[in-house]
This record gives C-alpha cells, sequence and structure tokens, in this order.
C-alpha cells in the first residue's frame, strides 16, 4: 500500500480527535458543561434546544465512527507493511 494513504489517515485522525474533543466538551453534564459558556445555558428554556442536543449527538457520533475507522485502518495498514 503506498504511503500517502497511511499519511491521509494520520491526517484524519488528528482532525477527528481534536473535533471529537470539542464535541465532547460542548455537550451538556448534570452542571450545564461547557456548552452553557456558548449560550447553552441561555437557549435551554428554549423549545428547540432538544433538536440542538440531538444534533449535537448526532455530529459526535459521526466524529466518533470517522475517529474509530481512522484507528482501525492505521492498524491494519500497519500490520500489512510489517507482512510485506
Amino acid at each position: 500500500m503506498p504511503i500517502g494513504f497511511a499519511y491521509t489517515l494520520v491526517v484524519l485522525l488528528v482532525i477527528s480527535s481534536i473535533l471529537l474533543t470539542l464535541l465532547v466538551l460542548l455537550h451538556r453534564g448534570k452542571g450545564g458543561g461547557m456548552s452553557s459558556m456558548f449560550g447553552g445555558g441561555v437557549t435551554s428554556s428554549l423549545a428547540g434546544s432538544s433538536v440542538a442536543e440531538k444534533n449535537l449527538d448526532r455530529y459526535t457520533v459521526l466524529v466518533g465512527v470517522i475517529w474509530f475507522a481512522c484507528i482501525v485502518g492505521l492498524g491494519l495498514w500497519l500490520k500489512l507493511a510489517q507482512q510485506g
């Protein structure tokens, strides 16, 4: 396999790691979390806040799946690179 594939996976892994960290920090915990810093506390009384939380959950899951796929892809690439 070409080395460019590994570099692409590493770049995707770094980007998805940063995004995943930010998305997890934006979630509202029991105490309001960091999402209240960005206006989450103000909009929690509005009717549309549940839609925003659901979308945040979906984005977090999507980025988590991309992150996991990058980890598995790099592991498989390293295994194939050691064999050949």
